[in-house]
Order: C-alpha cells, then sequence, then structure tokens
C-alpha cells in the first residue's frame, strides 16, 4: 500500500499562536523606620499580568492588569485605601475591592488599548498605553503624559495615558507621532506632537503642545560618546492659567487637604536635565551613572510624605531648582548584582539606596533594597527623616 505523503512543518516557520499572557506574583515586606517616631511595618502581595491578542498582522489588543493586596501598619490610615484607589485617567479603571481592618485591596486595568499597523509606515493606538518620549532614563522632561517618580521601584511598567496616537515611520529611526490625552476636566487635555530623528548617530526628538495647565515645547538627545551614553531633554511649560488646584480631585480626603494648601500659583518654567552612564567591560560589569537635572521656577512641596507618595508631572520632577544624582552598580556573582545610589537636593536634602538582587532560578528573583532620606534639619527630607527597608520576592510566568 502507498501511503499519502504530508508535508512536515518548517522549522522557524510553524505559525505561531494568536495571544501571549506573562505576568509575575510579588510580596514585599517593607520596615520603615522614622527618626523620633514608631517604626511601621507593611505587607504587599502583588499579582500582575500581560495579555495580547493578535488578530491578523494589521490589528491587535492589549490588556494589563495589577491586583495589590496591602495589610499593615501604613494601611490602617483611613485615607490610605482612597490613595490607593486613584486613578487618574479619563476613566476610572481602578477599584477598591477590599478595605477594612488594616486590609486594602486594589484592582487595575492599567493598559488597555488596541493598535492598528494600516501599512509599514502609519501605526494607530487608542485607549491606555505608556507614551515613551523619553531620551533619558532617570529624569524625563519630555514625559509630558505620564511621568513617574525615581523613588517608585516597584512599578516598572509606569502609569498609562488614555489617549489616541497616530504616528508615521519617516524613514531610518525617523518618525512623526500626534497624541491626544483626554482628561475629566476638559482644562487639562493634553495634546502634543513629536518629531524624532536620527543625525550623524544622534537620536534628536523636538516636541510641542498643551500638557495640562501648560503649552509646551521642548527636545532632547541621546548618544555615544567615546562609549559612554549621554543624554538629555528640555521643557519649556508656559502656564495657561495664573493657579490651579494642586490635587486631582480625586484625591480630595481629609489626609491630603491636611498636608497641602488647596491652589498653588503657576509659573512659567525651564525643565532640563543632563545624564551619562559608562559600561566597563570586565568581569564584574561596572555601571556608573550621574544626572543633573534644572527647574528654574520649581514648585514647592510641603511636606516629604507627599511629595514621595504622589504622582509627578514633568514639571514637578523636583521641587529645588537643582537635583543631582550619582548611581553605581556591578556584579557580585554570575546571579546576583549590586547598586548603590544617591541624590542630592538643593534645600540640603538627600537621599541614598542600595539594593542587591539575586537570581533564585530561572523565574525566582529575590531582592533587598534600604533607602535613607534625611538632610539638613530645616530641609524637606531633613524635616522628616527615615529609613525604609524592602525584602521583595518576585516569580515570573
Amino acid at each position: 500500500m502507498v501511503y499519502p505523503l504530508s508535508a512536515s512543518p518548517i522549522p522557524g516557520l510553524a505559525p505561531q499562536k494568536a495571544w501571549d499572557l506573562t505576568g509575575y506574583v510579588k510580596y514585599m515586606a517593607t520596615a520603615t523606620h522614622p527618626d523620633g517616631s514608631d517604626s511601621l511595618l507593611d505587607h504587599l502581595l502583588h499579582q500582575r499580568f500581560n495579555f495580547e491578542y493578535r488578530f491578523d498582522s494589521k490589528l491587535r489588543v492589549n490588556f494589563g492588569m495589577r491586583n495589590r493586596l496591602f495589610y499593615g501598619d501604613s494601611s490602617q490610615f483611613p485615607a490610605y485605601g482612597k490613595l490607593v484607589g486613584v486613578d487618574s485617567g479619563y476613566f476610572d479603571l481602578s477599584t477598591n475591592w477590599l478595605d477594612s481592618d488594616g486590609w486594602v485591596g486594589n484592582s487595575q486595568l492599567d493598559r488597555a488599548y488596541l493598535t492598528f499597523n494600516a501599512d509599514a509606515d502609519w501605526q494607530l493606538k487608542l485607549g491606555r498605553f505608556r507614551i515613551n518620549w523619553a531620551m533619558s532614563t532617570l529624569w524625563n522632561p519630555n514625559d509630558i503624559f505620564n511621568a513617574y517618580s525615581i523613588y517608585d521601584f516597584d512599578y516598572e511598567e509606569r502609569a498609562g495615558a488614555d489617549a489616541v496616537m497616530v504616528s508615521r515611520k519617516l524613514g531610518f529611526a525617523s518618525s512623526v507621532e500626534l497624541v491626544y490625552n483626554a482628561n475629566q476636566d476638559k482644562d487639562l487635555n493634553r495634546y502634543a506632537t513629536r518629531m524624532l530623528f536620527n543625525h550623524g548617530g544622534w537620536d534628536i526628538q523636538f516636541l510641542a503642545g498643551k500638557a495640562g495647565t501648560d503649552r509646551v515645547f521642548g527636545g532632547g538627545f541621546a548618544a555615544d560618546i567615546q562609549g559612554a551614553g549621554v543624554r538629555g531633554e528640555w521643557s519649556y511649560f508656559d502656564p495657561i492659567y495664573d493657579s490651579w488646584p494642586r490635587l486631582n480631585q480625586a484625591l480630595n480626603s481629609s489626609l491630603s487637604m491636611q498636608l497641602i494648601s488647596p491652589t498653588q500659583r503657576l509659573s512659567a518654567t525651564h525643565v532640563a536635565t543632563l545624564e551619562s552612564d559608562y559600561s566597563f567591560a570586565s568581569e564584574r560589569n561596572w555601571m556608573i551613572r550621574g544626572s543633573v537635572l534644572y527647574i528654574s521656577a520649581p514648585t514647592k512641596a510641603d511636606n516629604a510624605l507627599l511629595y514621595l507618595n504622589l504622582p509627578v508631572n514633568a514639571r514637578t520632577l523636583s521641587y529645588t531648582q537643582w537635583t543631582y544624582y550619582g548611581e553605581v552598580s556591578f556584579d557580585v556573582s554570575s546571579l546576583s548584582r549590586l547598586s548603590a545610589s544617591g541624590s542630592y537636593y538643593q534645600d540640603g536634602s538627600y537621599f541614598l539606596g542600595a539594593s542587591v538582587s539575586y537570581s533564585l532560578a530561572n523565574d525566582w528573583q529575590l531582592q533587598l533594597i534600604a533607602q535613607r532620606f534625611d538632610g539638613k534639619a530645616e530641609s524637606l527630607f531633613g524635616q522628616s527623616a527615615s529609613t525604609v527597608v524592602f525584602g521583595q520576592m518576585r516569580w515570573s510566568f
């Protein structure tokens, strides 16, 4: 008998599945030791998933959700649940499903967007997604849609923005993008355009638009000079209004109102940063990084707790005119890496941090972090000096 021949799959050309699901589960213990006050112990169980479904080569949809369960001394504060549940987007995609007896449970959909590639050059993105306009890696004056705090190491994905973005490739490392980001208060809508191109090995960008309360324009660059990475960003914020409430209405809690004044005067300001890093080719993979941030008219902070925990924007990356940062890191072994960093604020405040990570297995990682916030007696950090220690275990899938 002769059997019909069947085609064997060609290695590397077998069709891929239409979807992907990844994520992680983390447990973190936090011990906070304020000088002259009682210590606090907090626990956080954090689960995340990222899902992508590809309808075809042109259309795909992405979702990302984080589910967090808090328990400890901090979550005993009456307004803690409200602070955790804040969603600053146009759509409120955050919900507290538990807030009782020191337990706070929250779920937030921080990614939910559709991507349509009309052809090789045109792309449309719609929904909640991260708009990566940053050229620098630490402070980002060009990140006018979703800036973040450099101290929030536990949220590596960073927040997204509810927006629509149209982009077109113009050639090698060159493109133009147009973004509209709606806000519940139409006076705080954001829209801007960016042009990105490469010249002589330098990535350069220019942007202009409206960022909430300000008209904004700026630019950035990234290059390699003698083996060192060099990056910089600058933005100019020209206020549309004379003053504006300091907090989003969603944060209108008794705790927040006690910590800050309800409104702030707005003035034009330049925000600029310059940073560089260098990696040494060695067994330990040494890396050093330094950065400086300048804000011509900084927004003053009233309280260190508020400054360190509330969302920032591109004009409030620091509360002093000059801020400096330095970091050094190296491999302790093939499975472990150690880093030490510090930042200094012009009012005499300083931050010192150290972290060590260890790979327990392919999908398991242990991380220990220590942070110290201190400074001169009259400085912001010096008025409420504290030491914070974190221990984190992570399983990725």
